[in-house]
C-alpha cells in the first residue's frame, strides 16, 4: 500500500480526532493537511502509520487549541463549535460514544478541560486507544496519562449529555418543531419545549444574534413565532439536517445561502436547549454564506410595511 493510501484510509480517524480536540472544522483540517505533509516528508516507514499519524496530529491540535483557547477568551457572546454535517469517521463498535462525543453540548463540556485532558479523554474514552499509544500521542508517560483521565472524567461526569437514544423520535420532534415554527405556532411550540429551555445563538459579534440567553418554554416560544414566520414570507427556507449528531436544520436565503444552522438538544421527549450559529466564519464550509444584516433589515422592511 503507498503512503497516500494509507494515509487516505486513516484520514477520517485523523479528522474526527482534530475536530473533537479543536471545534473547528477548519482548524481540523488544516490539521490533517499538516499530518500528511509530515508523513510524506519522513524518510522512512513508521512501525505503525496509525499510531504514527494519530500521535502528529494530536500533538498539532493540542498546539492549535492552546492558542485558540486565548481567542475564544475574547470572543463576542457564546463560543460554539463550528457545524459538523456529517462525521467521516465510523466505527460499529463505539457508535454510541462516536454520536455523543460530536454533539455541541459535549464539545461545550470539554471546553472544560486543559488540552491535555480533553486529548487524553478523547482518544480512551471516544477512539478506545491503549495508554501506551496515547502516551506517545501527547508525551507524557502512561501514569501521566491516567491522572490526566482521572481528572478528565472528574471534570465531564456531573454535565455529560444524555441524549434520547431513538433517532427517529428525535427526528419526528425537530419535524414537529420546525413546521411549528415556520407556522408561527405558539402553543404547538410550548407544547414540544421543556419547562426550563435554553435558546442561545453564537453570532460572535458578525450577524444579528439575541442580546442574552432566552429561558423558559413561554419566552423562547413567544420570540422564536415573533421572529421565524417572517423569514418565509422573504423565501427563506427550512432544510431539516442531523447536525452534529443531532437533530437540526439549515436555513438558506432566497439565493440558497446559508443564513444560520439550528441545532436541538432533545432529553425525555422535550427539547432543552437551541443552539444558532450565525457567524459567517463558521458557517463558510458549508457552502456559500448570506449576508444576515440584510435579511435583518429586509424582515424589518416587511413589518414596518404590514404594521
Amino acid at each position: 500500500m503507498s503512503k497516500v493510501e494509507e494515509f487516505e484510509e486513516l484520514r477520517p480517524l485523523l479528522f474526527s480526532i482534530a475536530y473533537r480536540i479543536l471545534g473547528s472544522v477548519g482548524e481540523a483540517e488544516d490539521a490533517v493537511q499538516e499530518t500528511w505533509i509530515r508523513f510524506d516528508g519522513s524518510s522512512t516507514r513508521p512501525a505503525s502509520t496509525k499510531a504514527f499519524l494519530s500521535t502528529t496530529v494530536t500533538r498539532l491540535s493540542i498546539d492549535v487549541l492552546r492558542s485558540a483557547r486565548v481567542r475564544r477568551e475574547e470572543y463576542v457572546g457564546p463560543w460554539f463549535p463550528e457545524p459538523l454535517l456529517s462525521d467521516p469517521y465510523q466505527d460499529p463498535a463505539r457508535s454510541a460514544e462516536l454520536a455523543d462525543s460530536v454533539s455541541m453540548a459535549a464539545l461545550l463540556l470539554l471546553e472544560r478541560l486543559s488540552p491535555l485532558e480533553r486529548a487524553v479523554f478523547l482518544l480512551r474514552e471516544v477512539f478506545a486507544f491503549d495508554f501506551r499509544d496515547i502516551a506517545e500521542a501527547v508525551d507524557r508517560s502512561e501514569a501521566a496519562c491516567r491522572q490526566l483521565l482521572v481528572r478528565a472524567r472528574r471534570h465531564m461526569h456531573d454535565g455529560r449529555p444524555r441524549f434520547t437514544a431513538d433517532r427517529r423520535d428525535r427526528r419526528e420532534l425537530a419535524t414537529r418543531f420546525f413546521d411549528a415554527l415556520q407556522n408561527g405556532d405558539v402553543g404547538g411550540l410550548r407544547s414540544l419545549l421543556a419547562s426550563d429551555v435554553q435558546l442561545v445563538g453564537d453570532g460572535g459579534g458578525k450577524a444579528p444574534n439575541f442580546a442574552r440567553t432566552i429561558v423558559g418554554a413561554d419566552n423562547v416560544s413567544r420570540l422564536l413565532c415573533a421572529a421565524f414566520p417572517a423569514l418565509t414570507r422573504i423565501d427563506v427556507t427550512c432544510e431539516p439536517h442531523e447536525i452534529n449528531g443531532q437533530p437540526g436544520a439549515i436555513y438558506r436565503d432566497r439565493d440558497g445561502r446559508i443564513l444560520q444552522t439550528v441545532v436541538l438538544d432533545v432529553l425525555d421527549g422535550r427539547i432543552q436547549t437551541i443552539r444558532a450559529v450565525l457567524n459567517p466564519d463558521k458557517l463558510a464550509h458549508l457552502g456559500p454564506v448570506a449576508d444576515a444584516w440584510a435579511v435583518t433589515r429586509e424582515v424589518q422592511r416587511l413589518r414596518r410595511r404590514t404594521d
